[in-house]
Order: C-alpha cells, then sequence, then structure tokens
C-alpha cells in the first residue's frame, strides 16, 4: 500500500508538471518526443519561404522601390502637403537636383520632398538621373501623428527650399506662413480626432503557450512572419498596402537562444484603422482570426485592461468603425488610402 501510495504521488506530480509545461509547437512535441516523430516534416513543409511584412509605419512606395519610369509616381498632394514649384530658367537635369538636394530629408518629424514634371509620362516624379524638368515642386507635409507643421519648422522649410531654388538658378514664390500653419493645424486636428488604433490581447485560461506554438496558431489564422521578431502580421490582399493587423508578443521571448522554453500567458493584436482599406474588412478579419486564436488555444479574448469582449462589445465597435470610415473619405482620406496612412504615421 505504501509502494502504492508512493507511485501515486509521483504520477501526480508528473501530471502536474507536464500541465504546467508551456504548450509547443507540433514541430517542437515531436522533435522532444524522439526519432520517430515527423518534426522534419513540419520544419521544412513544402519549401515555400512565407512573406515577409513590415509593420504600419513603413510607407510603401513603387517609386522608391522600382527603378523603372513605369513605377515613378508624385507623392506629393495638395490635400497633406504644403507644396511650393520652382521655375528653373532653364531645363535642369535629374542629377543636378539630386546634387542639390539638402541632406535630410526631414523638416522636423516631417518628411520633405522634391519632385520634377516630366514631359514624357505628363506626371510629378522623384527626381532621376538622365532626366530633364522644366519645374520642380517642393514640399513637407502639413501634418502627421507627431502633430502639425509649426512656424520654426516652416522657417526650416523655407530655407531648404530657397535654397535649393539658388542652386539651380531657379525663380520661387514662397507661401505665407501664418496661412500654411494655420492649414497644418486644422488638418491635424481633424487627424486627431479621427484617428483611432485598437489593441486587443488574447490571455491564456489554462496553460501557458512558448512562442512556437503561437506562430503555429497564428499562422493556422492568416498571419505571416513580420519584420521584427516577435511579430506577425495579417496581410492584405494587396501585399503593397501593408498590413491589416499586427500579432506581437514579448520580444525577448522570441530572441531568447532557447525561446520554446519560453512561458507566455497573453500576446497583442493591434488594428490600426486608417492605415488599412475598408474594402479588406480588416476588423472582421482580425475579429474572426482573434475567435478562432481564443478557442483553439483555450485563451480569452480581452482589451486592455483585461475585460473580456463579448460579440456585442464587438458588434458595437463594428458600428463606430462604419462611421469614422465615412468622416475620413468625406476628407478625402479614405482609410488606407496613401494620403491617409502618411497622415496617420
Amino acid at each position: 500500500m505504501g509502494g502504492a501510495v508512493v507511485l501515486a504521488v509521483l504520477g501526480y506530480n508528473r501530471w502536474i508538471t507536464l500541465r504546467n509545461q508551456p504548450r509547443r509547437s507540433n514541430a517542437q512535441s515531436d522533435a522532444a518526443a524522439g526519432p520517430d516523430g515527423d518534426a522534419l516534416d513540419h520544419a521544412q513543409g513544402d519549401g515555400r519561404v512565407e512573406p515577409v511584412l513590415d509593420d504600419f509605419g513603413l510607407l510603401l512606395s513603387a517609386a522608391q522601390s522600382s527603378g523603372s519610369a513605369a513605377g515613378l509616381r508624385s507623392q506629393l498632394d495638395p490635400l497633406i502637403d504644403l507644396l511650393v514649384t520652382l521655375m528653373p530658367d532653364h531645363p535642369v537635369s535629374g542629377d543636378a537636383v539630386l546634387a542639390a538636394m539638402p541632406r535630410s530629408r526631414r523638416i522636423g518629424s516631417k518628411p520633405f520632398a522634391v519632385e520634377g514634371f516630366s514631359q514624357a509620362s505628363g506626371s510629378w516624379e522623384p527626381p532621376r538621373p538622365g532626366c530633364q524638368y522644366a519645374s520642380l515642386q517642393v514640399g513637407v507635409q502639413l501634418a502627421n501623428r507627431a502633430g502639425a507643421l509649426n512656424e520654426i519648422e516652416f522657417s526650416e522649410f523655407v530655407g531648404k527650399t530657397q535654397a535649393l531654388a539658388d542652386q539651380l538658378a531657379a525663380h520661387v514664390d514662397l507661401p505665407d506662413m501664418m496661412t500654411e500653419v494655420a492649414r497644418a493645424r486644422e488638418l491635424d486636428q481633424f487627424a486627431s480626432d479621427h484617428d483611432a488604433q485598437l489593441a486587443f490581447k488574447i490571455r491564456a485560461t489554462r496553460t501557458a503557450w512558448s512562442p512556437g506554438y503561437i506562430v503555429q496558431q497564428a499562422q493556422q489564422v492568416g498571419f505571416v512572419p513580420a519584420a521584427m521578431p516577435g511579430r506577425l502580421a495579417l496581410p492584405a490582399a494587396d501585399l503593397a498596402s501593408g498590413p491589416l493587423a499586427l500579432l506581437q508578443f514579448e520580444i525577448r521571448a522570441a530572441l531568447d537562444e532557447n525561446p520554446e522554453q519560453n512561458a507566455l500567458i497573453e500576446f497583442e493584436l493591434l488594428f490600426d484603422v486608417p492605415q488599412s482599406a475598408r474594402a479588406e474588412n480588416p476588423y472582421a478579419r482580425l475579429r474572426e482570426a482573434a475567435q478562432q486564436l481564443a478557442t483553439a488555444m483555450e485563451g480569452r479574448l480581452v482589451d486592455e485592461r483585461g475585460v473580456s469582449l463579448g460579440n456585442e462589445l464587438l458588434d458595437r465597435v463594428t458600428v463606430q468603425l462604419d462611421d469614422l470610415y465615412d468622416k475620413l473619405a468625406s476628407r478625402d482620406l479614405a482609410a488606407g488610402s496613401p494620403q491617409a496612412r502618411r497622415l496617420f504615421s
């Protein structure tokens, strides 16, 4: 009887230990089980490499990523940029423009850009070597999430623009500072009133998870690895528009030499509303993926305060988002558009 009691206690302790270990991905579990497992099959898959997506803050530009003329297009827009036209005495080469441009392409926290008008394409484009431009436009973004263009930044813009005009022997008509600063503040106020970034969490209710297990489960509902460790992205149908949402967990666990020994009890789901096109149904897709993950991983969907998110509350968010999408579109800043992605960055 004494031996049976000892065996029972040892068995119970063993069960408790196994239960409290973080859940691991199938590949890790099979590898630990021995050579008969199919860990190699899981690790190699079908030989394909998953795509890697950048984070919300990265603006994807065909003009910058492609050297072909077809890929170049104007990025400046009077809707969100302060624009000034430069008229050289004679057409200038793209080489001369590039050589004369200031070393820094920022004015404070705002991007600064120069474009030339191409007679061949009949449109504005970033300066290219070997091309000739009869006119140029210089711009600085009026506002972003760091705030509105202020008087000091306006003065810096004027200084860089005048220096460029002097080097290219171009005439320039500079705008009124108070008018442009007021326009920047109005745009910044609109952006502040119509910005939205949602953050959900999935929290373990029974057993902790290893990083590999989280990645494996997330990939099963459509996420792919992102640029940074500990992050995955829910891709849009149009990959050039960037991710619809991000999943992230503790980066230290992802960078650990033995990540599968880490026990994680929660991870975050992030949705930057103005960055994703309405037609992609980003919130509906994220909501479905989150609920599938919570069920499969025996977790609970909560907000940042730990309050459970049921269907009634999630439905209310849908209604609020529809109203926000309408207001952004009415200002020609539809969610997911290049202008909105720049303004809300």
